[in-house]
């Protein structure tokens, strides 16, 4: 008998990534549109859990509307003897690999930025009340982790309630965020590598050490360290720290060893504290993104909760784009909002004296944690809404990128000094090639006029930084 009979849609690993679009969902839970949402594993005393208990509080999937959206927090309350407190992080995070096993449930990113959508081919084969997912959950939950030995869950709808629990279990996120700070990379000899994300990218792997958080905010190096104790095969695993190969831009032999392993051979090399180069990679599920804005040589950072656009023009979904999906992008960094708080945040590439705008609601959260000394002079939507606008603040508070500029003008003066000039003539041209666009143009017996001509050397991935 399978363990699923009496689910009434199929249970399996094959429907991990599965991609439900607005028109063909039945319902949506969290998302962009609330507020309010949050996911939560707590580990509390054996004779306050119900076993196999799930709780409704608010609206089931039957009552709610066809197509529209609801606020949605999602707790399990799980005991065992072995269960301890370092494990809450790590068991939390497998919803996003369980719930994607349930055909027709789509689940993205962690804690207080999920969201669910459920088909309506999977609602009208009867998965139309959360006891069917709630059943799956503690099954999978009991069934792959062992130190799990009762469980209970409970899914809320009702709006009200949904905030009132959210604003509780903000404080334990904190409290979770804050155990490693303090600690430091080089203090350790292992690092940690998740790849819970696999079925959305399948070249993506985490690299979690105590100073860069995982890209989704949700596993921290004690996290990893739990995990892959008590599930040494999971998909959270250590990593031998290896030799370092560069201290600056975070390169360690045993890190590309395990990025190149777990992505066969997709990714060959991690540099763990820029975004040049070769840049951690990212699946989807990250908290913010930083973005390399060349007009200003600075970055910008933009988080999945902001709703406008940024100071480029582009917004969160659009930027998610060019990061996602498991691939090293020059200045494009998948991050977490606890990576924002580390002395190794971006440090390769000058660290909070390089961020030149964000959001003034995470601005906020990570205020404490900005250099005094340029914490007023990182613009906000207030303070620009384009380049233009940003170029003037950053020069009104002498921001220190404004030593970027001085030093690229000299540097391009310097190149075409050094360059081949030409000015004013006939340039005879009997072969000439010029590569555009994945096209190459031949100009035989050509001859071009031009007022100016300068050669340059092109700058290498890395020089940029």
């Amino acid at each position: 008998m399978s363990m699923f009979e009496d689910i009434p849609v199929d249970v399996g690993v094959i429907y991990e990534g599965e991609r439900i679009r607005r028109g063909n969902m039945q319902i949506e839970l969290g998302g962009p549109k609330q507020p309010a949402k949050f996911e939560i594993v707590r580990g509390i005393p054996m004779d306050k859990v119900e076993d196999g208990k799930v709780n409704i509080i608010g609206p089931d999937l039957k009552d709610l509307p066809e197509g529209g959206n609801a606020p949605f927090g999602l707790l399990i309350e799980v005991a065992g003897e072995k269960f301890e407190e370092d494990l809450e992080g790590v068991t939390e995070r497998r919803l996003h690999e369980y719930l994607n096993y349930i055909e027709g449930i789509m689940h993205l990113n962690q804690r207080y930025d999920i969201w669910i959508r459920i088909s309506k081919k999977s609602f009208e084969k009867g998965l139309n009340s959360f006891e069917y997912v709630g059943k799956v959950l503690m099954r999978l939950f009991k069934t792959e982790l062992p130190f799990i030995e009762k469980i209970q869950v409970t899914f809320v709808t009702d709006a009200d309630k949904v905030k009132e629990l959210l604003d509780k279990y903000m404080e334990v996120y904190n409290h979770r965020d804050a155990k490693a700070r303090g600690m430091k990379d080089e203090e350790v000899d292992t690092f940690y590598g998740c790849t819970l994300c696999q079925s959305f990218a399948p070249s993506h792997v985490c690299v979690i050490t105590p100073q860069r958080y995982s890209n989704c905010g949700s596993i921290s190096w004690f996290d990893g360290r739990a995990s892959a104790q008590v599930d040494p095969k999971g998909p959270i695993f250590a990593v031998p720290k290896g030799e370092v190969l560069d201290a600056e831009k975070g390169e360690f032999s045993g890190a590309n060893e395990a990025v190149n392993n777990k992505s066969l051979g997709a990714v060959e090399r991690v540099w763990m504290y820029t975004g040049f180069g070769y840049p951690h990679t990212s699946c989807g599920c990250f908290e913010a993104i930083a973005f390399y804005i060349p007009e200003v040589e600075g970055y910008g950072i933009v988080d999945r909760g902001y709703r406008g656009v940024s100071v480029n023009g582009l917004a969160f979904s659009t930027l998610a784009d060019s990061t996602s999906g498991g691939r090293q992008v020059d200045g494009f960094h998948g991050l977490s909002i606890e990576y924002m708080r580390s002395p190794k945040f971006m440090s390769a590439d000058g660290g909070w004296d390089r961020i030149v705008w964000l959001p003034k609601e995470i601005k906020e959260r990570v205020k404490e944690f900005i250099p005094q000394d340029v914490v007023d002079k990182i613009a906000t939507e207030e303070d620009a809404k384009n380049i233009d606008e940003l170029k003037e603040f950053l020069q009104k508070k002498d921001h220190p990128v404004l030593k970027r500029w001085t030093e690229e003008e000299a540097e391009e003066e310097t190149e075409e000094a050094e360059g081949m000039e030409t000015m004013g003539t006939m340039v005879p041209m009997p072969t000439a090639t010029m590569s555009a666009g994945g096209f190459k143009i031949i100009f035989k017996n050509a001859k071009i006029h031009a007022e100016k001509i300068i050669i340059k050397r092109e700058k290498s991935k890395s020089k940029r930084r």
